[in-house]
């Protein structure tokens, strides 16, 4: 059965790469992560990558406790970048060739973004992962995953969390929460669902880059995405 989707992007938030921990990155979800974006990679899928940083630091949280709102941003993209390495690394030591691609200026660990070597490296079968967000600090890296699909001509945008899906309220507080199978861009904005932010959300809309939400702990749950089966949640205009 052809995948339905040849290049994605794929959204990880930081929290996702803590798995059950409060803090910092947990090497064993890191390798799962890993072995899911092996298995879309044999069907000949290309893979770019944004990355959160909320696992090490959350700047809006920062800025509400005081610190000024344009440092605590920067400080998240650092970290946006520490989270990159560390999938940089579980790549190179599972036999995927990757390249980490960083919207600040860090010429000395990683690249600095260009979009026309991303695509080349896309093209040549390698994972591209993008640190920093934006490189601008108001803007979430759901913004920038929204960009970088864009900018990569992704088929998608997949946003990949700790649950299966979107639902009516939170799953893990709310026993009786239920699963939307699919939704439009205006419905996930309209009934505030914390999907994405509402510039990532309008982002995608106007340029018709369709979304879905899902578990990355879900073995398998990337690779149906791919094969267009249903799971998560479909967002669409």
């Amino acid at each position: 059965m052809p995948v339905v989707y040849k290049r994605i992007l794929l959204k990880l938030s930081g929290e996702a790469l803590m798995g059950e921990g409060h803090y910092g990155i947990d090497r064993a979800v890191v390798e799962s992560i890993v072995v899911e974006i092996a298995g879309v990679l044999q069907l000949g899928v290309e893979v770019a990558i944004v990355v959160g940083g909320g696992n090490i630091f959350r700047g809006m949280k920062s800025a509400g406790d005081g610190m000024d709102r344009v440092t605590a941003d920067y400080m998240g993209m650092l970290a946006t970048t520490m989270n990159a390495l560390a999938l940089h690394d579980a790549m190179r030591q599972n036999g995927i060739v990757s390249r980490v691609q960083s919207a600040l200026r860090i010429d000395q660990v990683v690249e600095p973004y260009v979009r026309g070597k991303a695509l080349r490296y896309l093209g040549e079968r390698k994972v591209v992962v993008f640190a920093a967000g934006t490189g601008n600090p108001f803007f979430t890296t759901d913004t920038a995953a929204a960009l970088r699909g864009m900018e990569m001509n992704a088929n998608i945008v997949l946003k990949a969390t700790k649950v299966d899906g979107i639902y009516t309220s939170d799953p893990l507080k709310d026993k009786n929460a239920q699963r939307f199978q699919s939704l439009t861009f205006d419905e996930a904005i309209s009934k505030n669902l914390q999907v994405m932010d509402a510039t990532a959300l309008t982002l995608c809309r106007d340029q018709k880059l369709p979304i879905n939400v899902f578990s990355i702990f879900k073995t398998g749950a990337l690779k149906r995405v791919i094969m267009g089966e249903d799971e998560g949640t479909s967002v669409s205009v």
